[in-house]
């Protein structure tokens, strides 16, 4: 194998991992912003879950930010 298709795998292997990386980033911010809405409106005794609602979906934007941003660069 020629050192230029190494470098070419090891380039897609780096990027395989730091877009993996991602993925698992936007589960954990998605998920701990619908976790800590869920805390928010079982505390206050809500009956529509409108705060897990909000939360959860600004999860969604704040990891979209983040996606968008590692892309670029």
């Amino acid at each position: 194998m020629a050192k230029n298709e190494q470098d070419d795998l090891g380039n897609e292997g780096r990027a395989y991992a730091k877009f993996t990386g991602l993925a698992f980033q936007m589960i954990a911010i998605i998920g701990l912003m619908a976790y800590a809405g869920y805390k928010i409106d079982q505390s206050a005794g809500h009956q529509t879950k409108w705060v897990t609602a909000a939360m959860s979906l600004a999860g969604v934007f704040i990891s979209m930010y983040l996606v968008i941003r590692a892309v670029k660069n």
